[in-house]
């Protein structure tokens, strides 16, 4: 892991990290979410000093309008610095975008009907603009990232006792909203940034989109067609498969969605904080030296003395869903590879393309990274495409697609790194054990059941023959 959420961040926790590797510098390890460093990541850049003083006051304006923060994030902000980072202007799609991307979309889930048990998942296909994303989405950012913003706020107060509590409310209120500000800062220009660059509602592994609604992005699609050699026709089809994927895993595997968000939910309640290094660091501070030189800001946030402590469960709760999500990932690749066939002869370059683009950091995988502390690593996902694919060809496609009936059936981490024996555990069970759960379940407790029944009805009999023998 080598961010974490809302600008708070730990290099140590990240063994991958390249020495001297800056990137992340000027933003994510910022809490209010302005870029402080000049193009090479060290010291503040005058020329930014407008931009920020302009969004400092549309954030401290906003905050004497009634009813624009009701949780630990402000996101009319959000959505406010999102949308100027796009302009002024966004062409809407076009009649033509519309109509190519419902033709992609049809074709796509008439070819994934022989690749996958799941039926359509989607009940409409729509042409976004990156506007429309920024809107669509954030009721799902709002799920991911009001746990980990609820957290860090609560962490100011839970450590006072209850006299001072009382006594500081009002200033702790004061202090919420502008943590609001600060968190919707963030947010908004990790979102603007990300809505210029997202191909389709699910690039990121999740169905941040409304239920039942697969969504792709015509105008970024095309943007990103433009540097490769396959017709942008050939692509749109096989993104289009890739969004009909995801959209049939999420719903015909009714629990997936909340374990994900749970997931987030743990590794949010695992956030600690070191009040001691804090109250060193407030000991020593100068407010006067700050105002002067707005650089030693960003010094003392270098310093790690606002970084979350990583515990043992927090670390648990990222495995859990960094695996989820690289079973999600490797379990749509397989089955668009299926799907798509010799039907696209370009279909591996794409496929290999998209890994690459998720292997060199790209803005999903950044902005997943900072607003909820979650590298997804290019190696899990290809691993777990590779047990999926095993998993395929040994197996059948019922059973591959039936363990995910239930999450205990699902293979953890380490299954990831060595395949066989839950490929052996799949192939062993046979299909009943993953057509219904709930029915194994009832069946082996009927099963202890008899055998307890049995053991008494035997211990009552062997004791007259006991006593006669004494």
């Amino acid at each position: 892991m080598s961010d974490f959420p809302f600008g708070f961040s730990n290099r140590d926790d990240d063994p991958e990290r390249k020495p001297g590797d800056q990137s992340s510098d000027s933003g994510a390890n910022n809490p209010f979410g302005f870029a402080m460093g000049g193009p090479g990541g060290g010291g503040f850049d005058p020329s930014q000093l407008g931009q920020m003083l302009t969004q400092l006051g549309a954030m401290f304006s906003s905050m004497g309008q009634p009813g624009t923060q009701t949780g630990p994030v402000n996101y009319d902000i959000a959505k406010r610095l999102a949308r100027q980072q796009l302009g002024s202007s966004v062409p809407p799609v076009s009649s033509g975008a519309q109509s190519a991307v419902n033709d992609a979309a049809h074709l796509a889930e008439l070819w994934l009907d022989a690749a996958t048990t799941f039926p359509a998942g989607a009940s409409k296909t729509v042409a976004w603009t990156a506007n429309d994303w920024i809107e669509e989405t954030l009721p799902t950012w709002k799920r991911l990232c009001d746990p980990v913003a609820e957290q860090v706020s609560g962490m100011w107060t839970a450590t006072l006792p209850a006299e001072a509590r009382e006594f500081a409310a009002p200033m702790f209120g004061m202090l919420g909203q502008m943590g609001g500000l600060a968190f919707g800062s963030q947010l908004g220009q990790a979102l603007g940034q990300l809505a210029k660059e997202v191909l389709t509602s699910t690039d990121i592994g999740l169905p941040l989109g409304p239920d039942g609604t697969a969504a792709l992005l015509p105008a970024a699609i095309s943007e990103f067609s433009a540097g490769l050699e396959q017709p942008e026709s050939e692509i749109l089809v096989y993104l289009a498969a890739r969004e009909a994927a995801h959209q049939r895993l999420f719903a015909h595997v009714p629990w997936l969605r909340q374990q994900v968000l749970g997931a987030v939910e743990d590794y949010a309640r695992g956030i600690k904080m070191d009040f001691s290094a804090i109250e060193q660091a407030a000991q020593n501070l100068d407010p006067m030296a700050l105002a002067q030189d707005p650089s030693k800001l960003e010094e003392l946030l270098s310093q790690g003395t606002f970084e979350p402590q990583t515990t043992p469960e927090q670390k648990a709760a990222l495995e859990r869903l960094e695996t989820l999500l690289a079973l999600i990932e490797g379990w749509v690749e397989t089955v668009v590879a299926d799907a798509v066939g010799d039907r696209l002869p370009g279909a591996g370059a794409l496929a290999e393309t998209l890994r690459r683009r998720r292997a060199t950091g790209g803005p999903a995988e950044q902005t997943f990274a900072t607003l909820v502390g979650l590298e997804l690593r290019p190696r899990k996902v290809r691993e777990a495409a590779a047990l999926w694919r095993r998993l395929t060809t040994d197996a059948g496609l019922e059973k591959r697609d039936g363990v995910w009936a239930h999450p205990d059936l699902l293979p953890d981490s380490s299954s990831l790194d060595a395949p066989a024996s839950f490929i052996d555990s799949v192939l062993g069970g046979g299909a009943t054990v993953f057509d219904d759960p709930l029915a194994q379940l009832a069946e082996t407790e009927a099963r202890e059941r008899a055998e307890k029944e049995g053991k008494g009805e035997d211990s009552k009999g062997d004791k007259p023959e006991g006593n006669a023998t004494a």
